[in-house]
């Protein structure tokens, strides 16, 4: 019985391993993205790198959980999620062209056009209503057009 544990748990970890190494690299640009950091070499992303380890660690919780789900879906709601959190406890200026967005607007702009999820599912990921997004996103563009610093709340 113990054997036929280790062998699933050998399994489980060469499954997470395999899923990790192919889309390691574009969470971990999402984590960037997200967290603001410039462009850096690889191992210097501290926000970003902390942030995606926190969301693999919870994938990895719930791999067995999974059942044929999709885990890049699961590890880009825990990155979302996280930052969010994170982002309500402190905000840190970096400068950078996301900058000028508030938080919210950085998450949903990063999960619509570049994660290109849907709006829909955006709106279900953040427990928002579907026209909030569509307004965040709109809002977003717009400052990004605008090519002026936004005001910032900080918590």
């Amino acid at each position: 019985m113990a054997e036929r544990a280790t062998h699933r748990d050998r399994l489980r970890a060469l499954e997470f391993e395999a899923f990790v190494a192919g889309a390691g690299g574009r969470l971990l640009h999402t984590a960037t993205l997200l967290t603001g950091e410039p462009s850096q070499p690889p191992g210097a992303y501290v926000r970003a790198e902390a942030l995606l380890r926190a969301a693999l660690s919870r994938t990895y919780a719930d791999w067995d959980r999974l059942h044929g789900g999709d885990p890049y879906d699961r590890a880009r709601r825990e990155l979302a999620l996280r930052f969010a959190r994170e982002a309500r406890r402190h905000q840190r200026p970096r400068g950078g062209l996301l900058d000028r967005l508030t938080p919210i607007e950085r998450l949903v702009l990063v999960l619509r056009m570049y994660e290109e999820v849907g709006e829909e599912q955006t709106a279900a990921l953040l427990g928002l209503p579907a026209d909030r997004i569509r307004a965040v996103c709109a809002r977003a563009v717009a400052t990004l057009r605008a090519g002026g610093p936004r005001g910032r709340v900080t918590s």
